[in-house]
């Protein structure tokens, strides 16, 4: 054989390993009118954003986790193991923190990035598609640079992978967001749109007028987004507790699953977002809340020996009649809360207390935020029916519930408080 000959053969097959998965690993997913199809069968999103406990979330019921970025490699892996399938997403930097889609010197990098990226994990057989940024119109008086920017990406995806397709996350639909991405970055296969609460059931509808006929996947939704709750005089956002939060994650799946063809919770782990739980379907040390439940029962799976989490009937602040008004204290005065917490499987509970300040490190779209201090000196005589607050400086603070029913289930509630 001529070297000219071998060359010829060398650059057909190295063409041939961009557009072919590698045999009886990656599968093909692909888009049919508004299904998702993986090797040939319709697949159903659901799943949650984060990237722990795939074993656990699995047996809810899940088929998906995404991720965000640098966690993809580790995530894959582990979702093999146990059957999940990942939306693998690649960080497309915001322009509200300063990037510029028209600024050669900066789009360039990150094109090699995601080239570098999509080589690295497009034959991995949990792969089920690319996502293409998160909400990087985000906070933009003026969207129109990111709109080519998703494009150019998702081009670029499309052709280094014909196997996988293309998902462009969205905060939220807009009035004409969705309308400018199909008009402006035509390589996107699937629209994801981050939602929450009330917001929730009217998305597909305001989604679908707008245009988009493929596949339509909530890439995060939760029962309530704080910029929705209910404010403290000192414009604290007040919680739900884990038992009202399952009990809208539960309405917001009824009202979705028949309209869209994917269900992303978010957070599938620990994070700090106004405060520590806000947003958390895991606590620190791994248990899970009834959300879990909710999410099995939505999806035909179980909670591991189908324990129940331990549910909270009473969390206030004691001799208030007001309870908007029962929230400030004079500084020097007790601060008195009590509860009253259940085990539907009777199991043996036990409550811990933490009093944290109220955290003044608000950031936006998910961005990272500080933990707030806490203050474990100013609990006094903690028990399963309550606590008393002491000795706090003026300021804003929020005392915090956590009940473990020791078989890995939890519940968690906070009220937020002042001191003048």
């Amino acid at each position: 054989m001529s070297l000219a000959m071998r060359r010829i053969l060398l650059s057909a097959f190295a063409a041939f390993c961009l557009l072919a998965p590698l045999p009886g690993l990656a599968a093909t997913v692909t888009v049919q009118g508004d299904r998702i199809l993986v090797d040939g069968k319709p697949f159903a999103v659901l799943g949650a954003a984060g990237q722990s406990r795939f074993g656990l979330l699995k047996q809810l019921g899940a088929t998906t986790i995404r991720t965000y970025g640098d966690e993809t490699g580790f995530v894959l892996d582990e979702a093999q193991k146990v059957g999940l399938k990942v939306i693998a997403g690649f960080w497309l930097e915001h322009p509200r923190r300063g990037f510029n889609y028209r600024d050669l010197a900066q789009v360039g990098p990150q094109l090699q990035r995601l080239t570098e990226f999509v080589n690295r994990h497009k034959a991995h057989p949990a792969l089920l598609m690319w996502g293409i940024g998160n909400e990087v119109e985000a906070d933009l008086a003026d969207d129109s640079q990111v709109w080519p920017g998703i494009e150019e990406a998702a081009r670029l995806v499309r052709r280094l992978d014909p196997h996988h397709p293309t998902l462009a996350v969205l905060a939220e639909a807009g009035n004409d967001k969705v309308a400018r991405l199909i008009r402006h970055a035509p390589s996107i296969q699937v629209l994801g749109v981050n939602s929450y609460g009330e917001a929730l059931p009217s998305l597909p509808a305001r989604v679908r007028a707008q245009g988009w006929k493929g596949p339509l996947i909530v890439t995060e939704m939760g029962p309530m987004g704080q910029w929705q709750a209910k404010r403290t005089p000192w414009n604290a956002a007040i919680e739900p507790n884990s038992d009202e939060k399952a009990q809208l994650l539960s309405r917001w799946f009824s009202a979705l699953q028949p309209h869209v063809q994917g269900e992303i919770v978010f957070y599938w782990g620990q994070k700090q977002e106004v405060t520590p739980t806000w947003h958390s379907l895991l606590l620190p040390t791994g248990e899970y809340t009834r959300t879990a439940e909710a999410m099995a029962l939505a999806w035909g799976g179980n909670t591991p020996q189908g324990n129940r989490a331990p549910r909270i009937s009473l969390f206030r602040f004691a001799g208030n009649g007001n309870a908007a008004a029962g929230r400030e204290w004079n500084r020097g005065e007790t601060i008195r809360a009590e509860i009253a917490v259940e085990d539907p499987d009777g199991d043996q509970i036990g409550v811990v207390w933490s009093v944290m300040a109220e955290s003044t490190d608000l950031k936006t779209a998910g961005d990272a935020e500080a933990v707030p201090p806490s203050f474990p000196q100013a609990l006094r005589d903690p028990g399963a029916k309550g606590v008393s607050v002491v000795g706090l400086q003026p300021g804003n603070y929020r005392l915090f519930a956590t009940i473990r029913d020791g078989r890995g289930a939890a519940a968690t509630a906070n009220l937020p408080f002042r001191v003048k």
